[in-house]
C-alpha cells in the first residue's frame, strides 16, 4: 500500500515539474505522511538531467515547505491547545506528538524552528506549537524558509549524486529513502548535536543568572 503511495506521490511530482514541488513539500510539511527523500532527491536527479535547474527546484521545495509550514502555524494560531488536545489525534496529531514539538520549541526558541526543519519527525510539526506559542510570524517564516530551503537543498544535490550512480531506485521509492536517510545520517546527527550544544549553552546561561 505505502509503496503504491510512494510511486504516485514520485510520479505526480516528476509529472508537475515546479508546482508538484511545491505541493509535494507544502503536504510533506504538514500532518500529511510523504517523505522528503522521495521528492527533493528525485527532482535533483531531473535538474541534472535538464529537465529543470537546480535553483528552481530548491527554491520551490523551500517555498512548499513554508508554505505548508505557516498553514499549521495558521491552523493552532486560530484553534488554540485545548481544541488539538482533544481533536488532534483524528488529525494524525495526538497529544505525544504536539507535546514533543512544544517541548522542542520550549527548549530552543526561534533558532529550534531552524533545526527543526533538518531533522525527522520534529521536522513537519514545528509550526503547531509555534502557532500555540504566538511566535512572530514574520521571524517563523523567514526561518522556517531558510531551514527548509537548506534541507530540500542538501537533498537535491545529494539526489543528482545518488540518482546519477543508481537511476534503478527512481523505480523503487522505498529504497531510494531509505538509502539517503542511511546515508545522511551524519547529518542528522550534526545537527541534533548543535541542537544539544545550544540546550547546554541555554541552561548554562540560566545557571549562572541564578548563581549571580
Amino acid at each position: 500500500m505505502f509503496h503504491d503511495l510512494f510511486v504516485t506521490w514520485f510520479e505526480w511530482t516528476r509529472d508537475n515539474g515546479y508546482t508538484g514541488i511545491f505541493v509535494m513539500m507544502a503536504l510533506e510539511s504538514t500532518i500529511v505522511p510523504i517523505p522528503s527523500e522521495i521528492i527533493m532527491p528525485p527532482a535533483g536527479y531531473y535538474a541534472s538531467q535538464g529537465t529543470m535547474n537546480l535553483p528552481g527546484v530548491i527554491l520551490a521545495g523551500g517555498l512548499g515547505s513554508t508554505f505548508g509550514s505557516s498553514l499549521c502555524y495558521g491552523f493552532t494560531y486560530t484553534v488554540g491547545r485545548a481544541f488539538l488536545l482533544r481533536w488532534g489525534k483524528y488529525l494524525l496529531l495526538p497529544p505525544a506528538k504536539l507535546e514533543l514539538a512544544e517541548r522542542w520549541l520550549q527548549q530552543f526558541a526561534l533558532p529550534g524552528v531552524f533545526l527543526a526543519r533538518l531533522l525527522p519527525v520534529v521536522r513537519h510539526l514545528i509550526g503547531f506549537p509555534a502557532g500555540l506559542a504566538r511566535i512572530p510570524f514574520a521571524s517563523f517564516a523567514a526561518v522556517t524558509f531558510v531551514g527548509s530551503t537548506l534541507w530540500c537543498g542538501i537533498l537535491a544535490i545529494f539526489g543528482q549524486k545518488v540518482l546519477g550512480a543508481q537511476p534503478d531506485l527512481l523505480k523503487d521509492p522505498n529504497a531510494l529513502a531509505a538509502l539517503i536517510k542511511h546515508d545522511l545520517m551524519w547529518f542528522v546527527l550534526l545537527v541534533a548535536g548543535l541542537g544539544s550544544g545550544w540546550m547546554f549553552i541555554q541552561w548554562f546561561a540560566k545557571r549562572k543568572v541564578v548563581n549571580v
